[in-house]
């Protein structure tokens, strides 16, 4: 349901995911005066966690019903949202070395802002999971009152 600011963290967070699928995440100016480019794309598995991460937000938005299932996935989805940001670390780096591996040196590397998007999506994560709580607790005191 889209009336609970938990629904609208979790489209927040998916939109965040689908941004993070064609934005580029990191630049390196090479040796030989060319510019060398990762995003997502460049690598399946990367490419593969963050999609997961965009469809299992969309599916946590339908689960409004079953709370307790929201919450589980939304905190499954955190852990691997943390997973991806690691994986997207230690792809960038081997990207890099597979540069200098080539015989091109790098002379500069910079994270563009397209980087950053993945800690939106655990941030968004972390606020529609405390969402979701703060529902269930409401949720029990008004069963406590009946």
């Amino acid at each position: 349901m889209i009336q609970r600011i938990q629904s609208l963290y979790l489209l927040l967070a998916a939109a965040a995911g689908t941004a993070t699928w064609f934005l580029n995440l990191w630049k390196a100016k090479l040796s030989n005066s060319t510019e060398s480019y990762f995003n997502a794309q460049s690598s399946y598995l990367v490419f593969v966690v963050y999609m997961i991460i965009v469809l299992l937000a969309l599916i946590c938005i339908f689960l409004y019903k079953n709370r307790k299932l929201q919450f589980r996935l939304t905190v499954v989805n955190i852990l691997l949202s943390v997973g991806a940001i690691t994986l997207q670390y230690f792809k960038v780096q081997d990207h890099a070395n597979a540069l200098v591996a080539s015989g091109v040196s790098i002379i500069s590397a910079t994270y563009l802002p397209g980087a950053f998007l993945p800690v939106l999506i655990l941030i968004f994560l972390y606020l529609a999971a405390r969402g979701i709580y703060k529902d269930e607790k409401l949720i029990k005191s008004l069963d406590r009152l009946r």
